[in-house]
């Protein structure tokens, strides 16, 4: 038989509940490129209750962060840190916003922590500073006739979708990306092979050996 809850415990779960909701939100408006995390500080061993977007490679029931730790000895840590540094395990850049939840009795009850990929800000900047230089030489010019700004485009929203920039494409993602390519009509377009992998920064016999066509 199921222990009954107090009134306390009742209303930290419907808490617990509606934020997961929140996050649920923000996960589906910021994908692919934020991490939403829900942590329940009652349970520090087991906290992490929700994670949207995982980017962090964390899984549900993972303990608390030092910073959860932090506000559950200390109820006057800051509710609100906001755009601080972090890293994910991998090394790639990151920043951060948590949110500490408190009760009624202004405890900590609850985190809700956002983690946002900057690396991929990072190479989408780089390439679009060096892709809009140009020379001061006023000519007007069509030098793409088999229109490979689409398919680079299909290849940006397919990378992009994996928080990963087209040349980070393991292999296997790369033979999803060419099935997909391929049932869209994209490889009958002359010259496709070498734009792909022009665009994905490997060579023309890579791509063959990933997909026969």
């Amino acid at each position: 038989m199921m222990e009954k809850q107090t009134p306390e415990q009742q209303a930290n779960q419907a808490l617990l509940s509606q934020l997961e909701q929140i996050a649920k939100g923000i996960g589906e408006t910021f994908a692919p490129f934020c991490e939403v995390v829900v942590h329940d500080l009652l349970d520090p061993k087991h906290a992490i209750l929700s994670i949207q977007n995982n980017l962090s490679g964390r899984e549900i029931g993972a303990p608390a962060t030092e910073l959860g730790l932090a506000r559950i000895n200390d109820p006057e840590y800051p509710q609100v840190l906001a755009n601080y540094a972090n890293r994910f395990a991998d090394g790639r850049r990151a920043k951060s916003t948590s949110i500490g939840i408190k009760d009624a009795q202004g405890r900590y009850v609850a985190a809700l922590c956002m983690n946002v990929d900057l690396n991929l800000f990072g190479q989408m900047q780089s390439m679009l500073a060096q892709f809009c230089q140009t020379g001061s030489v006023d000519i007007t010019e069509t030098l793409d006739p088999t229109n490979a700004d689409t398919l680079r485009e299909h290849i940006d929203k397919f990378s992009a979708s994996r928080s990963k920039a087209p040349q980070a494409l393991k292999a296997e993602e790369r033979r999803q990306l060419l099935a997909e390519l391929k049932e869209a009509g994209y490889l009958e377009v002359r010259k496709a092979v070498s734009t792909i992998a022009q665009h994905l920064g490997v060579s023309r016999a890579t791509l063959y050996n990933d997909v026969k066509f």
